[in-house]
């Protein structure tokens, strides 16, 4: 008897793959920011507080806020859609998106992370020696940042997975395009005899959220054991 049906399988990869490509093109995005806010700069904690909006607003709040802003009827969506045929509302697309700024948060505050504890005084030896802000930064502040990287985008990945009230609130709960797990797991549950594969997706989810969080976990402990030495 197989563990997952074919629907519980289009469900599991359809979120994998939203997951994927939301932390995918959140990351450079993420960096940015995190370099930026591990400077001092005016303005400075407004910009924080904007970058962890999405992890106190209510998931169905910043669904409907991403519904009236790129639907199709008006707004930036009514432009996307006439100008350049790009549709977000009720495709994965706007799953992608829904999750990325969900995620966005976590991303940029493991980054931030470790280029704050990184040794600052390389990064000040290779401007004496001539080395340029990019150099710099693809050489020396890149790769010491790197576990950060990584932890912050496991981290988004697993909350990505979980992400529930934004995508149905933006992008509706549609069979092979915008049912992802949690989706799954709420149809099952309104559906008459659906509490065994409610269970089993449950079961599912916990699973890969636990192991996507240990390894964020053991990435960042390495980090921090290695930055106290």
């Amino acid at each position: 008897m197989r563990f997952l049906t074919p629907d519980e399988i289009e469900a599991l990869l359809l979120s994998l793959k939203i997951a994927s490509v939301a932390v995918a093109v959140a990351m450079p995005f993420a960096i940015a920011t995190a370099l930026l806010l591990s400077r001092n700069f005016p303005g400075k904690t407004l910009l924080d507080g904007i970058v962890q909006l999405p992890l106190v607003l209510p998931p169905v709040a910043m669904g409907f806020l991403l519904l009236v802003i790129f639907g199709t009827r008006g707004g930036l969506g009514g432009f996307l859609k006439d100008h350049f045929g790009i549709v977000f509302v009720f495709r994965w697309t706007g799953a992608v998106l829904a999750s990325a700024i969900f995620t966005f948060p976590f991303q940029v505050r493991s980054i931030r992370l470790a280029l704050e504890a990184r040794d600052s005084g390389l990064d000040e030896a290779a401007r004496t020696l001539g080395a340029s802000w990019l150099d710099r930064l693809v050489n020396i502040t890149l790769p010491l940042a790197l576990p950060g990287l990584i932890a912050g985008a496991i981290t988004a990945f697993a909350g990505a997975l979980g992400e529930f009230g934004a995508i149905i609130t933006f992008v509706s709960n549609i069979p092979g395009e915008t049912r992802t797990l949690p989706l799954a797991i709420y149809t099952a549950l309104q559906t008459p005899g659906g509490e065994a594969e409610a269970a089993r997706l449950s079961a599912l989810s916990i699973i890969l959220a636990f192991l996507f969080l240990w390894g964020a976990q053991t990435i960042m402990r390495h980090t921090t054991e290695k930055a106290g030495r």
